[in-house]
């Protein structure tokens, strides 16, 4: 796919791998439309990349509809979904409480599907488009204290391709990124510490694979693909 004046939505899209996708891509010629919670962080990417910005949770229904209805009144249409806003929480399973685990899937995973669905909408009437969600090597094993991220990104692994299974009929492209450790202020977000090192993957790594998905030809895609660090230190 020419990327050239295609029109994609990037969820989380004010820093990190959200920020990073969305500015790929608006170099590759698209125009781009992010979400985030924080107003302030989403204005100032916004203009600093040159994106649309439209302040959502990706956890409530009503900002969802709301997202979609503004990304077509403006642009007029829609060729991209980065399902890409996240969050993390990490404990051990004796500390694990409710309103965490409930947090992180009410973003990752009911966040995702909401924003699937309504892209999905979109996609099957015009018989063409792009799902790209943003999973982790989170999605293929589980670790200590990884009860609800981990859970969450086995969810959107099995969401993905119940998606693909659903979609291509339709021409809908439906591809999953699991990036390893990126260095982005996620960490600190989830509560872990996180040593930066020039050998570890950035944001503009991932960006750069899910532009090249995006940009191969229409007659096929990339599944899932997964990427990590060459040998990063710790």
């Amino acid at each position: 796919m020419n990327l050239t004046d295609k029109i994609a939505l990037v969820t989380g899209g004010s820093s990190g791998i959200g920020r990073a996708i969305a500015e790929a891509l608006i170099g590759a010629g698209a125009k781009v439309a992010i979400t985030g919670r924080d107003q302030t962080k989403l204005e100032n990417t916004a203009k600093a990349i040159r994106a649309h910005a439209i302040q959502a949770d990706v956890s409530k229904e009503q900002d969802v509809e709301r997202t979609y209805k503004e990304v077509l009144d403006t642009f007029g249409d829609l060729d991209i979904l980065v399902n890409n806003a996240g969050l993390g929480v990490f404990k051990p399973l004796v500390e694990m409480d409710l309103a965490s685990l409930e947090r992180v899937l009410a973003t990752n995973v009911t966040g995702a599907m909401l924003m699937g669905r309504e892209a999905a909408k979109v996609f099957v009437a015009r018989n063409a488009g792009n799902i790209v969600n943003i999973a982790s090597t989170a999605s293929l094993r589980g670790a200590a204290h990884g009860t609800a991220y981990m859970t969450s990104k086995f969810a959107l692994r099995g969401m993905t391709e119940c998606w693909r299974a659903e979609l291509r009929k339709h021409n809908v492209r439906v591809m999953q990124i699991n990036p390893s450790e990126v260095i982005t202020a996620f960490a600190a977000t989830a509560g872990f510490e996180q040593a930066a090192h020039p050998s570890k993957l950035q944001a503009e790594d991932i960006a750069h694979m899910v532009k090249a998905v995006l940009e191969m030809h229409d007659r096929g895609f990339t599944t899932e693909l997964t990427i990590f660090a060459t040998n990063p230190v710790d």
